[in-house]
């Protein structure tokens, strides 16, 4: 059974930071890029961080670059999200999602986590 199994949100105040980790099985976890979405209420769901299935790339939304990390332990078959100086407009549902063989996880990922919540407040 193919799962992604997203965990580490949580509230934290304006400026703090949270790791999210995304625990992948059932698939061949070095063939698929893994990428971070996150859907605000009542807004469109956004890309905000993506590593490549060689796991040599990395891509940031302008929004969070210089803030937030994307990395990959490929033995534990887990993608984690640093995010540091979070700010209120960051609160949000992140997930992460699976594309094989990308340089990005797209909109059109195979397969996509549950989501975990994400609350800045200021």
């Amino acid at each position: 059974e193919v799962q992604l199994v997203e965990s580490g949100g949580g509230l934290v105040q304006a400026g703090g930071s949270l790791r999210l980790s995304c625990a992948a099985s059932g698939f061949t976890f070095d063939d698929y890029a893994i990428g971070w979405f996150r859907q605000a209420p009542g807004k469109e769901r956004e890309g905000v961080s993506c590593i490549s299935s060689s796991r040599g790339s990395t891509y940031y939304a302008d929004f969070v670059k210089g803030r937030f990390t994307i990395s990959s332990d490929n033995p534990k078959n887990t993608v984690y999200l640093q995010m540091n100086s979070l700010k209120p407009e960051d609160t949000a549902v992140y997930y992460c999602a699976a594309e094989a063989r990308g340089l990005c996880a797209t909109a059109d990922s195979d397969y996509w986590g549950q989501g975990t919540q994400v609350t800045v407040s200021s």
